[in-house]
């Protein structure tokens, strides 16, 4: 071995993309030492995790609370005391003069070294950091062996702002992130981070969260990128990982740096080992359907999962929709754990029974089927004096949705099982859904999947099962609600193509009517259908966030609103 070769060292880095709990401390910690443990036994020499791991995020107003942040700190504290020879960087909430930050610590032998406060604070979307958090005022390089790295969290990375200040004098800069998913959101990600790795002329190294909170979904596909902001290495989408990334690294002369950055050096050495080589399955993207599939089944299962469910219940039409969640409740819990209910009334055709009963066989749950009828009849008896002299109208199709929302409230209060709600977007823009009927449930799985991406994924799922899990019926018959006889949604809606254009343009593009009313027919009834059927959104389950704008965290629009332009 010559001098020039003894002056090259390997520096190995962890990319610990893990799957953590918002206010479940002590097993997010659990999860953290685990994952040190195991990367200090691969010679590892740092270890990043994601954005605020040791308490989980996104907390919200869990932040307000002084005894939330103090068990955080407790945590953080007891990781430090067990993090060996090994140099951990952990997301976590800090305090500083009664202030809280979004901070990383790096931590080793026992010891916190240093913390970086996140400089840049989101407050759009599904974001709302400044309502929490400080801001950091001071960009941070940890100093090992030579090496200098630069940390960053989420939003720095996408809006660097005063960490340009680290422009030349850094090596790597790594990335702790909670970044949420929507379609397409991994080619923004690149686009951006390769964008600034060529900026600051050296490797980014990016760990994202994996899992579900709420209606948010976090995939993961955490990244390596070189200076020319090519992708060394993808991370898994849509789970847990360790990805392990070596990188030989030569001596250099010191950098020069000021007093604007803040520096943690540590007397580390970097470990004596051989260069593993960086070897993955070659990356291959998901389709949209696949990854929107894959999004919808991570939020699902951990929403019911962390909510400590363990059976789900789905009401069954016959129709798209409800076959669709009743194949991903099958898919996140397995068919033992999910029951499928059928409450006709005379309004259901012989086609929606058969469809509903061929799914469950193909799924291979016994379907359970009431016949509501008499308990509808039963209702229009006892109105009947009251509603004299009137005619039967959307009143009476009403009752029949609301009875099936009793009885799968009931089936859920007596077997501790959650009601998965069957509503796509298409439906809850428009309020094309029955408050305290159809959407009456705990969990809304494709509230955010506009009409014809539910066939997009309906398909998708057959071609995947290699037979027509879900009956070809369902996907070839027209869409109805069947709450009178021959009932179309068309009779109400317009098209789901052309209604999911007006959607996407209207909600997803903040449009104003002045501005689509020579593009679409018939828009001005859309658009009041939209905005009249705010205060029924608000009182809908939370649902997998898919668009980039969904309703609930990113729409928020006023219930009482008289705009129109």
């Amino acid at each position: 071995m010559n001098n020039k070769e003894k002056k090259n060292k390997i520096i190995r880095f962890c990319l610990s993309q893990i799957n953590t709990t918002v206010g479940d401390i002590k097993g997010n910690s659990k999860k953290i030492l685990e994952k040190i443990k195991k990367a200090e036994m691969e010679k590892t020499d740092i270890i990043i995790f994601p954005e605020l791991s040791v308490c989980g995020y996104p907390p919200e107003d869990l932040i307000l609370k002084k005894g939330f942040v103090d068990d955080n700190l407790k945590a953080l504290k007891i990781i430090a005391k067990n993090t060996g020879d090994i140099i951990a960087i952990v997301g976590f909430l800090n305090r500083k003069s009664n202030q809280t930050y979004n901070s990383a610590a790096v931590l080793y032998k026992g010891k916190c070294l240093g913390v970086y406060n996140k400089i840049n604070l989101p407050n759009y979307g599904v974001f709302d950091e400044k309502r929490y958090f400080a801001s950091g005022e001071q960009p941070v390089i940890l100093n090992i062996d030579g090496i200098n790295i630069g940390i960053s969290i989420c939003e720095d990375l996408w809006v660097p702002s005063i960490l340009y200040n680290l422009k030349g004098r850094i090596d790597f800069f790594v990335n702790l992130s909670s970044s949420p998913y929507h379609k397409g959101k991994w080619k923004e990600r690149y686009k951006i981070f390769s964008k600034r790795a060529k900026e600051f002329g050296c490797e980014i190294i990016y760990v994202n969260l994996f899992g579900g909170q709420d209606e948010l979904v976090f995939d993961g596909h955490s990244l390596v990128i070189d200076k020319k902001g090519k992708i060394i290495i993808h991370g898994s989408q849509f789970r847990e990982d360790d990805i392990y990334y070596d990188k030989i690294v030569k001596s250099k002369n010191k950098v020069k740096l000021n007093n604007r950055i803040k520096i943690i050096k540590i007397n580390y050495k970097l470990k004596e080992k051989s260069i593993k080589i960086n070897t993955r399955k070659k990356f291959i993207p998901m389709t949209d359907e696949e990854e929107v599939y894959n999004a919808l089944l991570t939020g699902t299962r951990d929403y019911i999962v962390k909510n400590g469910f363990k059976k789900a219940i789905v009401a069954v039409s016959g129709g798209i929709d409800s076959a669709l969640v009743s194949v991903i409740a099958v898919d996140c819990l397995g068919k033992e754990n999910v029951e499928l209910i059928f409450m006709p009334t005379k309004f259901t055709s012989r086609e929606s029974y058969k469809d509903a009963v061929k799914l469950s066989k193909n799924l291979g749950i016994k379907l359970k089927i009431i016949n509501i009828q008499p308990i509808f009849e039963i209702y229009l008896k006892i109105l009947n004096p009251f509603f004299k002299g009137f005619k039967q109208d959307i009143t009476e199709e009403n009752l029949q949705s609301r009875i099936r929302g009793n009885l799968v409230m009931a089936f859920s209060n007596k077997f501790k099982s959650i009601v998965l709600t069957t509503g796509n977007k298409s439906e809850m823009s428009t309020g094309y859904a029955t408050l305290y009927g159809d959407m009456a449930g705990g969990f809304a799985v494709i509230k955010d999947i506009p009409k014809t991406l539910v066939y997009k994924l309906a398909k998708y799922r057959n071609k995947k099962a290699g037979f027509d899990l879900i009956p070809k019926n369902i996907l070839k018959k027209e869409p109805t609600a069947e709450l009178k006889y021959n009932q179309k949604d068309s009779d109400t809606l317009p098209p789901y193509p052309l209604l999911d254009k007006i959607i996407e343009d209207y909600i997803e593009n903040d449009k104003t009517y002045n501005e689509l009313k020579n593009k679409y027919p018939n828009l001005k009834k859309v658009i009041r259908m939209i905005d009249a059927s705010e205060y029924k959104r608000r009182q809908a389950p939370p649902g997998v966030k898919i668009t980039p704008k969904a309703f609930g965290k990113d729409r928020r629009m006023p219930i009482v609103n008289k705009y129109f332009y």
